[in-house]
């Protein structure tokens, strides 16, 4: 059985080939729907890897960041789209997000809201669930450890102020600032994101340890609870 497919990228003209143009040029002058293509390897009967990755970059509104909030579900839509290449796809859209949450936090001195929003936005700024982390501070303010306290669903997560401040004391953390996403796109504090920061400013405080800040991340923004005058 014959299984060439006649739009595999190694049947393309020189031209328009992406793995050609890296070798030419560099990965850095391939365009969205160029990389997407190479991580697809080949398209279908009737159309390219690239008019593939355009359709893929289409149904995500062109926008890398909203592709990077799509799963499997959304991606096998497309026609021409299965679950390996899905997959493939995903694979590639957490190690850029894993590798943009690999700063080195312990050289950086925390010295505002923005400080700490720039460490954990590339972490969580397009998850479509919950997470709840933990910066962990010395004396000068600079990270000693980051640490994802939990996970949960599209509107809430599980916090356990023990396991926080177990955290923190195993760090030697003089202060601590926490950190958690709203999916929505909202991001103003709901009741139980108050009650929690109240209780974990006080349970600090019995252990000589200082809550700094509550950050909430939606999309590009974030709310503060420090900033806000919520924490003294």
């Amino acid at each position: 059985m014959n299984s060439y497919n006649s739009h595999a990228l190694t049947t393309w003209a020189v031209e328009e080939r992406p793995r050609e143009k890296v070798i030419i040029n560099g990965v850095q002058y391939l365009s969205d729907s160029e990389l997407i293509a190479i991580l697809l390897g080949s398209g279908t009967k009737n159309v390219t890897a690239v008019e593939l990755a355009r359709s893929i970059l289409k149904g995500a509104g062109n926008s890398l960041q909203l592709l990077g909030r799509q799963g499997i579900g959304d991606l096998v839509r497309i026609k021409g789209v299965g679950p390996a290449k899905a997959i493939t796809l995903l694979a590639a859209i957490e190690l850029g997000r894993r590798r943009a949450g690999m700063q080195h936090p312990e050289k950086i001195p925390v010295k505002s809201s923005e400080t700490v929003f720039n460490l954990f936005y590339p972490l969580m700024g397009d998850l479509q669930h919950e997470e709840f982390w933990l910066l962990m501070l010395n004396r000068a303010n600079r990270v000693v450890g980051r640490y994802k306290v939990s996970q949960g669903g599209l509107s809430g997560t599980v916090i356990d102020t023990r396991i926080i401040l177990k955290k923190a004391l195993d760090n030697l953390a003089s202060s601590i600032i926490v950190c958690h996403n709203h999916p929505s796109g909202n991001n103003q504090p709901s009741d139980a994101d108050v009650k929690i920061t109240e209780k974990l400013k006080k349970a600090a405080e019995m252990l000589e340890i200082k809550l700094l800040d509550h950050l909430i991340i939606a999309d590009k923004s974030y709310f503060s609870f420090a900033d806000e005058g919520l924490i003294i």
